[in-house]
């Protein structure tokens, strides 16, 4: 961890920033409690369609707006072998929208019984008439760091249903209904938007939570476990705890922060009677930093608020207005809330990268990763033929492959490349799954998905899509980025698995961003997020492996607005690997008692050190490095040398001879060439056993050598 890392960006903005700033938020204040949204009784624009509601309109700062790739997703899709293999059931789900598998609220769609949720700062569940809304409150221990839904808030609307009607990779709205199936009101919620929000549909009663009793000025307030929680309501009364809204009328509960400032309550207050009717998601790429903006668009286009994260404070950032009103604790760390419609937040830009740099390595280094590579190449097995494995075995041979043609070794790898390339070949086969039941690909229309057969851990369900398609996307780039008729003849196919999970924009056939949360900067692993703990991510790692695959493929195929796509997800999601999994910071107050180095496995209600596989310390570490491709360098990243070799020490006290091995010698590395000679020689007697089936000792080898050993 590194202090520079772990800061807040500073608050305090002098005394005319601070006059100015109390002067805007008082305007801003007075114009939304004299004119609120809907307050003439109209009825409020239906929520969460695109293009429903606006912002206020805001200056890109940062590298300007890349073009998203355009892609014809129904070709793709339709040219593979239509079969419902997904095992889905998206039980809350209106008709004719894709299935939000992977995302953080996918438990409230998918399972007999809705799970609550936890879009920061807030948690939310639906109930059987309504919902529950809470704040967490972390509680730590030596191995987790745990915030489960604890609600506060309960609101009773008479449902007997809900289905969601409107779903973005930020925000989600869900229709509560009445018996008879129509519509009493929609409830929105996004990630880090820190109101829930519920339009009245029809004149509607609804129990409005314990402590509220009457609205002044369309707010009322109530003190719910040491926390001062909010009810604001555009048009109609309150009284008895109950709350009467007529058509149209919007009412939001939210809680006031820690050391809120002297405005919070009246910004929020303000704010939060235009509901979020869905977040709008663009990105730029530059030399330095790669860009993420959200905009958090309003049913009446006026603004909002959003809290911070960790990855949005970390390294070099936008300057940012609005911010300082307070902070909550969330399992995450310390969040700030800042007014306005619009998060922009940068990440140090990765470049998809295929080739270790090998220039200047030492000849007898060279000359032992040779010898290595020979006994590499001649035992590779047969690959596997499961969507994760079989794509793990291709990753390790075609990495083989590459580091013999740069060590000028191509006869060594000749055949290696023929095998490697005429499995990539089966694999892409539009119609191979009307022909075997391996290898091969289909695409179910109800879950809006490419499915692989033989799936595995889940991937049926629509789990791990991005490590398991990664690695193809990686072996395919890698062969392809010289090879033009390969990269013709899995083309279709490769298009459809780089598009299956990271479709820069939203189609009839498949959803926006399948698995990656703009806001929380990383992938969600979990396809249906049956856990009362929200979604989870264990192997950040091979998160970022994926990104930087469709990368690879996009240079090999030739893809720009792909590339840069790629890039962008890529560098976000290396940020966020670092600031939540291997170096979270440890000085955050909710961290207090966590007595490990990293965090294997994030929820988005619970921090553990825990993995699904294995309770090896190695395990903890090395699950968060693996495959340790040749772009694994942002691991070290702004990362003080002392984290890395203290990670690895917690990880294997007793030395490499351990599951992940190789992986953890090439972390080592990282803190620095002396770190990489001391690790040569265990390289070099590491046991068979305690190297991973997706790597190989001499690319272990060549590793060590291009980092100084």
């Amino acid at each position: 961890m590194t202090a520079s890392r772990s800061v807040l960006p500073a608050t305090g903005r002098g005394r005319w920033m601070l006059v100015i700033g109390a002067l805007v938020a008082a305007l801003l204040v007075a114009a939304l409690l004299v004119a609120r949204p809907w307050s003439g009784g109209g009825a409020a624009p239906a929520a969460g369609a695109p293009g429903d509601g606006g912002a206020p309109d805001a200056p890109v700062t940062g590298p300007p707006d890349a073009a998203p790739p355009e892609v014809d997703t129904a070709a793709l899709t339709g040219a593979l072998v239509q079969a419902a293999d997904a095992k889905i059931d998206p039980v809350r789900l209106a008709d004719g929208l894709a299935p939000p598998s992977n995302r953080w609220y996918s438990g409230l769609v998918f399972g007999e019984e809705p799970q609550p949720v936890f879009p920061l700062p807030l948690s939310f569940g639906l109930t059987a008439g309504g919902f529950t809304v809470g704040l967490p409150d972390p509680v730590t221990s030596a191995r987790a760091v745990v915030g489960p839904h604890v609600p506060a808030v309960t609101v009773d609307v008479g449902a007997a249903s809900s289905q969601v009607v409107a779903a973005d990779p930020v925000a989600v709205t869900t229709r509560l209904l009445d018996a008879g199936g129509e519509a009493l009101g929609d409830v929105t919620v996004a990630a880090g938007s820190p109101f829930v929000s519920f339009t009245a549909a029809a004149d509607v009663e609804v129990v409005a939570g314990d402590g509220f009793d009457a609205l002044t000025d369309g707010v009322a307030t109530a003190e719910v476990g040491g926390t001062t929680w909010g009810l604001a309501a555009s048009a109609g009364s309150l009284a008895d705890g109950t709350l009467v809204l007529p058509a149209g009328a919007t009412a939001a509960w939210y809680a006031l922060p820690d050391d809120a400032s002297d405005d919070a309550a009246e910004v929020l207050a303000a704010a939060a009677v235009d509901p979020v009717v869905g977040v709008d998601v663009t990105y730029g790429v530059g030399d330095d930093v790669a860009r993420t903006t959200l905009t958090y668009r309003t049913a009446g286009s006026t603004p909002t608020a959003y809290v911070l994260m960790r990855h949005h404070t970390t390294g070099s950032q936008p300057d940012r207005e609005g911010c300082g009103l307070g902070t909550y604790r969330s399992v995450h760390g310390t969040l700030e809330l800042c007014a306005g419609s619009t998060l922009t937040s940068y990440a140090p830009t990765l470049r998809p990268t295929g080739a270790l740099d090998l220039d200047g390595i030492p000849a007898e280094r060279r000359d032992a990763v040779l010898a290595q590579l020979e006994k590499d190449v001649a035992g590779t097995q047969p690959f596997a033929s499961d969507t994760y494995f079989g794509g793990k075995h291709l990753y390790r041979a075609a990495t083989l492959v590459v580091l013999g043609e740069q060590l000028g070794a191509d006869d060594l790898v000749a055949d290696l490349r023929t095998r490697v390339s005429d499995a990539l070949r089966e694999w892409s086969e539009p119609a191979g799954c009307d022909e075997r039941p391996a290898r091969c690909f289909v695409y179910d229309e109800a879950a809006r998905s490419v499915i692989g057969r033989t799936p595995s851990f889940g991937s049926e369900e629509l789990n791990d899509h991005h490590f398991h398609y990664g690695y193809l996307l990686s072996a395919a780039g890698l062969l392809g980025a010289d090879d033009p008729d390969l990269v013709e003849d899995v083309a279709p196919v490769m298009d459809a698995l780089a598009v299956d999970i990271a479709a820069a924009q939203p189609s009839d056939e498949l959803p926006q961003l399948r698995t990656f949360d703009p806001y929380a900067g990383h992938a969600w692993a979990s396809g249906t997020s049956p856990f009362a703990d929200g979604n989870n991510q264990e192997s950040a790692s091979e998160a970022v492996n994926a990104w930087n695959g469709v990368g690879l493929w996009a240079q090999a195929s030739g893809q720009d607005d792909l590339l840069t796509q790629a890039t962008w997800l890529a560098s976000t999601e290396a940020a966020s690997a670092r600031d939540y999994w291997t170096d979270p910071d440890l000085d955050d107050p909710v961290m207090d008692g966590f007595e490990h180095r990293v965090v294997a496995l994030n929820w988005g209600g619970k921090r553990d050190w825990a993995t699904w596989f294995s309770a090896e310390p190695s395990a903890m570490l090395g699950i968060l490095l693996i495959p340790m491709g040749p772009v694994s360098d942002y691991l070290a990243v702004d990362v003080d040398p002392e984290t890395i070799r203290a990670a690895v020490e917690e990880a294997s006290p007793d030395g490499p001879d351990v599951m992940f091995g190789d992986y953890l010698l090439m972390y080592r590395a990282l803190a620095g060439p002396e770190d990489a000679a001391a690790a040569w020689q265990d390289a070099i007697d590491l046991p068979d056993t305690s190297i991973d089936d997706g790597s190989s000792r001499a690319y272990l080898l060549a590793w060590l050598a291009a980092h100084g050993a």
